[in-house]
């Protein structure tokens, strides 16, 4: 059965020598793979269209004895270029696609959390990379996941709680132009770290590199 869909790459990783397994995010199927035969060759109809972060229509067809599908045809409709220019737009935009994999479902409708990772790579092509809209990623996807943290609860200093509650209130423009001491940086990073091992049992792969602005 052919089905038509509209995605971000997550990751791609070779099958054989000539073909790609290609893990997307969309908003009506939520996370799904599909397998890019021979989009490794030179001439492949695939080529210059599946890399990280890219954003196209797709179709496939659907297997009935796996999670893997077979990819049809792609066409791209943005690549976000920024992010292959800079490191840590690119350890951050990969720490985003980990955090989704590590708490999500495959084939569940996503589509908050496929808008939410969108705006996230704009602003990333858009903006230098902050620590804080890592933060605020971090706070949003929770919320998301039904894990938001009651502030009042929270072992944090007012001026910590005050900017985790604008994080989840604002939209990324007016996240970017929150003033964060040193302090409070470190407050609240330190905060999320055990929030997120307590609550997912692990950190998300790239933290670290995320953050390290």
């Amino acid at each position: 059965m052919i089905e038509n869909a509209h995605g971000i790459i997550l990751r791609t990783r070779p099958l054989t020598e000539t073909s790609l397994i290609i893990h997307w995010l969309t908003p009506d199927l939520g996370r799904t793979a599909t397998v890019a035969k021979g989009a490794r060759r030179t001439k492949s109809p695939f080529a210059g269209k599946l890399d990280l972060f890219y954003e196209a229509d797709f179709s496939f067809n659907r297997s009935r004895s796996s999670e893997l599908h077979n990819l049809r045809e792609v066409k791209s409709h943005g690549n976000n270029p920024a992010i292959r220019s800079d490191i840590l737009k690119l350890q951050q935009a990969a720490y985003a696609a980990h955090f989704i994999e590590l708490t999500t479902e495959t084939e569940t409708p996503l589509p908050e959390i496929y808008g939410l990772f969108g705006s996230f790579l704009k602003i990333l092509c858009e903006q230098p990379p902050q620590s804080q809209n890592i933060f605020a990623l971090e706070l949003k996807l929770l919320g998301e996941l039904g894990l938001e943290p009651d502030f009042e609860e929270k072992p944090l200093t007012p001026g910590a709680k005050k900017i985790a509650r604008a994080f989840l209130e604002n939209d990324w423009a007016g996240i970017s132009r929150l003033k964060l001491s040193e302090g409070q940086t470190a407050e609240l990073g330190q905060w999320l770290h055990g929030f997120l091992i307590f609550h997912l049992g692990k950190l998300p792969r790239g933290r670290a590199a995320a953050i390290a602005t």
